[in-house]
């Protein structure tokens, strides 16, 4: 059984703390772990997955602890390269076990595939025809063969939609309703699109131009909500109350102006993104899907929202769109994701867009925890140091002094850690 509570693992090197992942999951042994880890992506395989290959990009691989989800201890990895990240949604996730952790749901994993018809010449008329043929297209294209088909997917709906008041002649756009159960559904999608087109074509009498998925699933949302006491909150000389009201009206900031809902999301999709790349999905597709989701109203605003409950308790919610599979693409061919997918144990997509999402909310409440009491750059600092440390020329034990000393002089720039540097080089 995995246990997502690990003490001390901070602090442990690099060795111990693979060691204790293998230990703390009865999924993976370490030699799995290691060979993922350490070899990684081979240059072979990145020849077959993008044009013009030429070496590997990596990126630092973290663990979020301390998760539950539904009922369920989860170590998850995040891949990301900006300090405090991992560490603020791995203490937010802490904080949630108090009331049960993250309690997240799903719909079923429907996308919309898109047909763009021109050249029409009554276009409400040809809208009916459709729809008075949907039932013997969506069987009509249910005969060609899909893996996904295999697994309980396929087209459920066809709707139309009419755009009539252009700067060129209106169109129909036709949407296809496809349940692509596991799959991120990019490839079935417009491959369905392309068979259902003469169809169309035949039933309207115009020309299929555009033929492709939209990448705003909003037929595939996920929701994860946690509830946070009070006293859970306080920290320092800040008081719960303090804390849970200052998060709120970070919120309310973000709610009502796109500036400041803009940076908000960026928190939330920290979280996110890092899980979604650590296993081979399509980070690219879920932001533009979050943002246009976060604007549906008309008008952007916060992904997130944050308010108290009658007991006084902090309660956060996110909810968004998630379109990531567990099967195919380069979930299926990087051993990294693959290691991601068995670490976590999820069975479905859906179980993953879950976890996804609650660590996209455990990290959005660690940004306006800190915004809305030290300050966001406090928790930044000891590893930003470490960085600049790094860039400096630093390597070894001289890594850390250096950086101690630039976070104790409040001055973390290359010039300060070129001249510390220079100076413990020396023996001054």
């Amino acid at each position: 059984m995995t246990t997502s509570r690990i003490s001390g693992f901070y602090n442990l090197n690099l060795d111990e703390r693979r060691k204790k992942i293998a230990e703390s999951s009865s999924l993976l042994d370490l030699s799995t772990l290691d060979s993922a880890l350490t070899t990684g992506l081979s240059l072979e395989t990145a020849l077959h997955m993008v044009e013009n290959v030429i070496g590997l990009y990596a990126l630092p691989l973290g663990i979020g602890l301390n998760f539950q989800i539904n009922g369920r201890d989860v170590l998850v990895p995040m891949v990301i390269e900006e300090p405090s990240v991992v560490a603020g949604a791995s203490f937010m996730a802490k904080l949630a076990r108090a009331k049960g952790g993250f309690i997240a749901e799903s719909t079923e994993p429907l996308m919309i595939g898109q047909l763009q018809v021109l050249e029409v010449d009554n276009l409400y008329e040809a809208k009916q025809k459709i729809l008075d043929n949907k039932q013997e297209l969506i069987e009509y294209i249910n005969t060609f063969p899909s893996s996904i088909k295999k697994r309980g997917g396929g087209i459920r709906d066809i709707e139309v939609r009419v755009f009539d008041d252009l700067i060129i002649r209106g169109f129909l756009v036709v949407h296809l309703i496809y349940d692509v159960r596991d799959a991120m559904g990019a490839n079935a999608i417009n491959t369905a699109c392309e068979q259902l087109s003469p169809k169309i074509e035949a039933l309207t009498g115009g020309k299929v131009h555009l033929k492709i998925l939209s990448n705003l699933s909003d037929r595939r949302i996920v929701k994860s909500k946690c509830v946070i006491p009070v006293k859970e909150l306080a920290f320092d000389s800040f008081s719960g109350e303090e804390v849970r009201d200052g998060i709120i009206a970070a919120y309310a900031f973000a709610a009502v102006d796109p500036y400041r809902a803009t940076t908000h999301n960026k928190g939330v999709m920290n979280g996110v993104d890092a899980v979604v790349i650590a296993t081979g999905n399509d980070w690219r597709a879920i932001e533009a899907g979050a943002h246009a989701y976060a604007a549906r109203s008309g008008k952007y605003t916060s992904l997130s929202t944050w308010s108290k409950d009658n007991e006084g308790n902090l309660v956060g919610e996110l909810e968004m769109p998630m379109a990531v599979g567990i099967v195919g693409g380069a979930t299926k061919v990087h051993p990294a994701a693959q290691m991601a997918i068995q670490l976590m144990d999820v069975k479905s997509a859906n179980e993953l867009a879950e976890i996804i999402v609650s660590v996209g909310l455990a990290q959005n409440m660690a940004a306006l925890r800190a915004l809305a009491t030290e300050g966001i750059q406090r928790g930044h600092m000891s590893l930003h140091a470490r960085q600049i440390a790094i860039s400096a020329g630093a390597s070894g034990d001289l890594i850390e002094k250096v950086a101690s000393q630039m976070v104790l002089e409040k001055n973390i720039r290359s010039e300060r850690a070129e001249e510390i540097l220079k100076n413990l080089e020396s023996g001054k």
